[in-house]
């Protein structure tokens, strides 16, 4: 696939948003509110589980909307929300990880989240953000790393999850290069090198983080993606989890790796 295709192709999702952390209700009555007030609110995805018939996808976005999930090829499914702004789609078994785009329409106006939803066969699935670190979208199993991204300019980006307010300190290559505590919602991200630092170099590297009651620890290689040539995504396992080269909507590639 020539790279104007790979672009056109990509261009066909339509970007995805960042998850919240709002309860049900809550997000109704807000969601209500700033459709009153003209803002119609992006669709956000915030479960995913196995069932007999492949990965189920859930979110929420504005009651009674056509939510819309399309992949580069033009494929979409659809579902409606509910009154709760609830809505499920049935992705189905996969034998390769997928890439979509979201989005909603309700009274004739429509909504596009920012990003791309990523999704793999066994039901892990996260929010792929350009130049910013991975939303995992799968239940978090415990503290510790959940996404590591990087691209060949030599950015890096870390995504740990914690308990709320948790302290948090993490050490690249056997140097601590930050100390902090996760938000609200039990994140903490960090973006790498710090300003006027040089790049991270490419080769192997280790992370370590650790915190109230945890530790973790993963081995990565930073390093060029290969040719995108059968489209925008490409995948392969590595000792850290699954590492997907995928195509920003500028035309780079960046390399996301979902840890464990």
């Amino acid at each position: 696939m020539s790279t104007r295709l790979r672009i056109a192709a990509l261009a066909a999702l339509v970007p995805l948003a960042a998850c919240g952390g709002r309860s049900t209700d809550g997000a109704a009555r807000a969601s209500a509110a700033e459709q009153e007030a003209g803002y119609l609110t992006p669709p956000q995805p915030d479960a995913v589980r196995m069932d007999a018939d492949g990965v189920v996808l859930s979110g929420r976005g504005p009651p009674g909307a056509q939510v819309r999930l399309a992949r580069p090829t033009g494929e979409a499914t659809f579902a409606t929300a509910d009154a709760q702004g609830r809505w499920t789609i049935q992705l189905g078994p996969s034998a390769e990880p997928r890439i979509f785009g979201l989005s909603a329409t309700t009274g004739g106006r429509q909504t596009q989240a920012q990003g791309y939803l990523l999704v793999t066969p066994k039901g892990q699935a996260a929010v792929l953000r350009a130049g910013a670190g991975a939303l995992r979208v799968d239940a978090t199993p415990g503290s510790g790393l959940r996404a590591i991204d990087f691209d060949v300019g030599g950015g890096l980006e870390i995504t740990i999850a914690a308990q709320p307010l948790a302290a948090v300190i993490v050490r690249l290559d056997g140097r601590q290069v930050a100390q902090g505590r996760a938000d609200d919602a039990g994140r903490y991200a960090l973006s790498l090198p710090p300003a006027g630092q040089p790049p991270v170099r490419p080769g192997g590297h280790v992370v370590q983080v650790s915190g109230d009651g945890f530790s973790d620890t993963a081995g990565f290689l930073v390093s060029r993606p290969p040719p995108l040539a059968a489209g925008p995504l490409s995948s392969q396992l590595t000792p850290a989890g699954l590492r997907v080269d995928w195509m920003t909507p500028g035309g780079g590639v960046q390399s996301t790796i979902l840890v464990h």
